[in-house]
């Protein structure tokens, strides 16, 4: 997630800088819904992470080309925020 500048955008447990562009990522496993719009599961998480354009053009999160094993890795780990 560093590699992707994502604490530059989200609050993510104690990881610095601590973003506020993007919602804080804490808590993010109990949260049903990914961008208001997407279930909150591995399938989606993981397209959401490598093409959030495609999914809800214009926005705010940027796509980031994160590449699809990334993008897995980045998933399981978010599964585990719970808070």
């Amino acid at each position: 997630m560093q590699t992707y500048g994502c604490p530059s955008f989200h609050q993510i447990g104690d990881a610095t800088p601590q973003g506020e562009v993007g919602p804080p990522l804490n808590g993010i496993a109990n949260r049903s819904y990914i961008a208001g719009r997407f279930l909150n599961d591995e399938i989606w998480m993981t397209q959401w992470l490598e093409q959030p354009q495609r999914l809800k053009p214009g926005t705010a999160m940027p796509d980031l080309h994160v590449s699809r094993r990334d993008a897995l890795d980045i998933a399981a780990y978010l599964a585990t925020m719970k808070e």
